[in-house]
């Protein structure tokens, strides 16, 4: 029972890590939990925890998508410029096949290839962010349509309409990894993808499906943020890589593979925006930010590995106790 429980609250730690925080913000700030501020954590989460949601599966597979910001940015410019000439409806398309497209280039890397996901990533990285910069010269490109800008600024029930596109999103995409074959698929290649080959799974074929959602989802959190900008800004995905990695490990998905639940990147996403909202409430220097979003990351890669040695050791010693009392009971 003990292990079950440490078992468990090794993987509610994301849940834990959010309350803790939230105590001392409501106790150091009266503003912090009031509906409006809350709902304004939640905006502005939602684009990270969209990257988050896509780099969750990829994670699992035991590889990286370094491209999502970059595949954010060119989506959008995509989706501005498609949305200048031809409307809501097929700029929609064209930003989600964009975003499809670099995850199926990216997949394709990285099984076709045997090229390592963070080598494969990092060079789509700067490719499409070099494309981006090139097509739109640098420059922003408005956006004027109203349709288009309700994505983003938008409310439906008093709630802003990204929060509904982001809990639409996580549960559409948790039920696809938690109930589907697809996602048993995920787990098993990520646990063992050797296991997985011999089992019939098509792993490469896994694989680039899961590079496919992480590219589709960025593009998804490409359109939020151009909605509320009204702008197209080519550096807009700049970073949102690393937040979204860290949501991830935060919500307790195992770098190693085969472990990861979207209900905790989705945590995970949660104490990043919260951290951020406490600290600019508190008046923190926005250069002490980055410092204590990375020890946060530290402490939770930390937990994490000595939570799996945890589990290693202990049934360990459980097996050992009856081996050595014979042999004790033997000297006495």
């Amino acid at each position: 029972m003990t292990s079950k429980l440490k078992t468990v609250a090794g993987r509610l730690r994301a849940v834990w890590m959010l309350l803790l925080v939230g105590v001392v913000l409501s106790v150091t700030s009266p503003v912090f939990l009031t509906p409006t501020n809350l709902l304004n954590v939640a905006l502005a989460t939602s684009v990270a925890a969209l990257l988050a949601a896509g780099q969750t599966y990829v994670i699992i597979l035991a590889e990286i998508d370094l491209s999502v910001g970059s595949a954010l940015g060119f989506s959008a410019v995509v989706t501005a410029l498609t949305l200048g000439t031809y409307g809501l409806v097929p700029a929609l398309a064209a930003g989600l096949a964009t975003g499809a497209a670099i995850g199926l280039i990216n997949g394709l890397l990285v099984t076709r290839t045997r090229m390592p996901s963070f080598i494969a990533t990092l060079a789509t990285m700067s490719v499409f962010a070099g494309l981006t910069l090139h097509i739109t010269s640098g420059n922003p490109i408005p956006v004027t349509d109203y349709d288009f800008q309700g994505i983003g600024q938008a409310r439906f029930a008093g709630v802003p309409v990204p929060v509904w596109i982001m809990l639409v999103a996580f549960g559409v995409f948790g039920f696809v990894l938690a109930r589907t074959r697809f996602g048993r698929y995920v787990y098993a290649t990520g646990d063992n993808v050797e296991a997985a080959r011999l089992s019939g799974i098509r792993v490469h074929r896994v694989k680039i499906l899961a590079f496919v959602i992480s590219g589709v989802l960025a593009s998804l959190a490409g359109f939020i943020i151009t909605a509320r900008l009204s702008t197209a800004q080519p550096t807009a995905g700049a970073g949102l890589e690393l937040d979204a990695i860290a949501a991830v490990i935060i919500g307790g998905t195992s770098l190693a593979g085969g472990r990861g639940t979207l209900l905790g990147t989705l945590v995970g996403a949660l104490v990043l925006g919260v951290i951020d909202n406490g600290m600019n409430l508190l008046d923190v220097s926005p250069f002490l930010q980055d410092v204590v979003k990375g020890l946060v990351i530290l402490l939770a890669v930390f937990l994490d590995r000595n939570v799996d040695v945890l589990r290693r050791l202990l049934p360990r010693r459980a097996a050992e106790t009856p081996a050595r009392t014979p042999e004790l009971a033997q000297h006495i």
